[in-house]
């Protein structure tokens, strides 16, 4: 399996692409090529053609939740004749009108106006999109420290994708407001498996907190040592993380190989 990530919000001093704040990451496994999160402009389809990635040869998409800066290039996408013909899965209320105060932060298209121009698939279930790779459907709270919320948005649609390795499960998440541990113990209950391997994404975690203290703890743990916090992760805690397991960085460009 191969992956690259299109957009993050960091950029490499050497690399000469953009970053915006948002995601997207493109995948390979056999003949399957997998789209996840499109970010919030069409500069994925940019860095893809930078990298020598053909969007057109797309097998599938899928998204990680409808916030803006993960939906919002679909604006994009729809616009390119062969989008029309590669399905597209996410959950039923990744589409809803979202707004935070007055500012709309949600999808730029509606469920009904999507499904008129691509084969739609809106599932709360986990779909098996290739041999090695699982979309995990609604994650279960299950965690007593993670809110698995927004404000007052319980964001049932937020999800990840579970990559099956070698060494275990190599999860790669949107943002995980559902809970990055919920997401790890959904992974292993879906794909049958308890070792993790590694973790590539946002793990919505900002400064000092008691659940930041309690998802190192779950890493240790589970011991995880493979981690890649990127888009919503701040500074003071990457630094937590980095001083008790050490991270990797992240940013438009990074890839990796999965066996």
């Amino acid at each position: 399996m191969k992956l690259l990530v299109l957009v993050d919000n960091a950029t490499y001093i050497d690399v000469d692409v953009m970053g915006e704040p948002g995601v997207s990451i493109y995948l390979e496994d056999g003949d399957q090529r997998i789209l996840f999160d499109m970010g919030i402009t069409d500069l994925f389809l940019k860095n893809a053609e930078f990298f020598g990635v053909d969007l057109s040869g797309v097998t599938q998409a899928a998204l990680s939740h409808g916030h803006y800066d993960h939906i919002r290039g679909l604006t994009a996408w729809v616009r390119q004749p062969y989008a029309k013909t590669i399905p597209l899965i996410a959950h039923p209320d990744c589409f809803r009108a979202r707004f935070e105060g007055e500012r709309d932060i949600g999808s730029p298209i509606s469920a009904q106006e999507l499904a008129k121009r691509l084969p739609l698939r809106l599932t709360r279930e986990p779909v098996r999109m290739s041999r090695h790779i699982v979309y995990l459907g609604e994650i279960p709270r299950v965690t007593d420290f993670e809110e698995g919320r927004l404000g007052d948005d319980p964001l049932p649609d937020d999800t990840a994708l579970a990559c099956e390795t070698k060494d275990g499960l190599f999860l790669i998440t949107g943002c995980s407001h559902s809970g990055i541990c919920n997401i790890m113990e959904r992974a292993k209950e879906v794909c049958r498996e308890q070792r993790i391997a590694g973790v590539l994404g946002g793990f919505h975690l900002f400064g000092r907190s008691r659940q930041l203290e309690k998802t190192i703890e779950y890493f240790e743990t589970n011991g995880i040592r493979n981690l890649y916090p990127c888009h919503c992760v701040d500074f003071e805690a990457k630094a937590a993380i980095h001083s008790r397991i050490p991270i990797h960085e992240v940013a438009s460009g990074f890839s990796i190989e999965l066996d």
